[in-house]
């Protein structure tokens, strides 16, 4: 099915998840980059609900020893894709979702000022899925046309030595972006 983004930044026909680790853009349009992340919770697993509890600020610590450790992140996307390829959406792109941390993509810092984020549901030892790729080149697609994107990256580009996401695995070449 075809993605489109209204003009509040919501894409249809993503299924949306508020996430309250988000404020507002100094311009709701100011979008220009596309960083590409991974994400599994607990580490190393697919399919549970820990990357929708963490984004929603409703992470139990007493679930896995893990999220004790990581419990009170204030962390967000705008997107995840997960394994199957359902597209999830916590933050509208018209607003400035807190993905990026410290960093710098071409003299410009401050990334989640002017970008979007999309997370996979992934890791750094594992290949991403074929409905992941047709996803993410779909979803790009609908921001291309909304947005006046002239990049996307990794997580790592714009944080190196600090992430390596989206990792070794994510294949640059099967993205036409």
């Amino acid at each position: 099915m075809k993605i489109k983004i209204d003009n509040q930044g919501v894409a249809a026909p993503a299924r949306f998840i508020a996430s309250p680790h988000c404020d507002w853009r100094a311009h709701a349009d100011d979008v220009r980059l596309i960083v590409i992340h991974n994400i599994s919770l607990p580490p190393g697993e697919f399919g549970g609900n820990g990357i929708i509890e963490l984004f929603s600020g409703r992470l139990n610590p007493q679930t896995h020893p893990y999220y004790a450790q990581i419990h009170q992140l204030r962390v967000s996307a705008h997107f995840l894709i997960r394994r199957d390829g359902e597209l999830i959406q916590f933050v509208p792109c018209t607003k400035r979702a807190w993905h990026a941390g410290v960093s710098n993509w071409q003299g410009w810092e401050r990334c989640n000022d002017f970008s979007v984020g999309i997370e996979l549901e992934g890791d750094d030892n594992t290949p991403f899925t074929d409905a992941q790729y047709r996803q993410l080149q779909q979803l790009t697609g609908a921001l291309q046309a909304v947005y006046p994107i002239t990049d996307v990256t990794g997580h790592s580009d714009i944080a190196p030595g600090r992430k390596t996401d989206p990792g070794p695995y994510f294949d640059w070449r099967r993205c036409e972006f």
